[in-house]
């Protein structure tokens, strides 16, 4: 998403971090092992930016002293590689253009006014799937966000305009099955989403936490 707006980050030894302020709802860094020197990671990211967060991977910092507030306690969620999916009454694909993208984003947003977040560069990303959900009418009315690594394949984004998560979920999962049939499927989830993603199979595998500052 950020190289998608043209922005550069990095990977340390402790956490991915991005210099300046990455697009809004997406984190400044994220911790990448336990027990990561607050410190270090504070001094890698932009907090004189209104909206500086982190993805406080294994909910081990205390950034209090950095002027850090946790935003929400969530937890991370693991589906087995080839576990059963439910159908979807939707017909699902992924965006493959600049005018597909677009009509997910305006579905996604649903009038929030930052359809704007989720750029044409993203198709241009082998690791990144833009999945859509399209009604009889050829409408898209339910989605989810798909980045794929060698082990597993991470799902972000998940939306429907009628039912919420649990009316995409199976679509979901169905289509990364289809697309990735040995690759067990993470994300992360909290408060109702939470029991919904395990309602449709995921399993809590551990606490994260968000951290904002100001």
């Amino acid at each position: 998403m950020s190289r998608s707006h043209g922005l550069v980050s990095g990977f340390g030894a402790q956490a991915w971090t991005a210099p300046a302020r990455t697009p809004l709802y997406y984190p400044d860094a994220v911790t990448l092992v336990p027990g990561a020197d607050p410190a270090v990671l504070v001094a890698r990211i932009d907090t004189a930016a209104v909206g500086a967060s982190v993805k406080d991977s294994f909910a081990d910092l205390d950034l209090t002293g950095a002027g850090f507030q946790v935003l929400f306690e969530a937890q991370w969620i693991h589906r087995p590689a080839g576990a059963p999916a439910v159908a979807s009454d939707l017909a699902w694909s992924v965006a493959e253009d600049p005018d597909a993208l677009r009509a997910w984003a305006l579905a996604r947003d649903d009038e929030d006014g930052h359809a704007d977040l989720f750029r044409p560069g993203l198709l241009a990303d082998p690791a990144t799937s833009v999945l859509a959900g399209h009604s009889s009418d050829g409408r898209v009315v339910a989605g989810a966000v798909a980045s794929r690594s060698d082990q597993v394949v991470g799902i972000s984004n998940v939306f429907a305009l009628d039912g919420g998560p649990d009316t995409a979920w199976p679509g979901v999962l169905d289509t990364v099955h289809r697309l990735f049939p040995a690759l067990p499927v993470v994300g992360y989830e909290h408060g109702d989403d939470l029991a919904v993603a395990v309602g449709h199979g995921f399993e809590p595998a551990g606490p994260l936490r968000v951290w904002l500052h100001g």
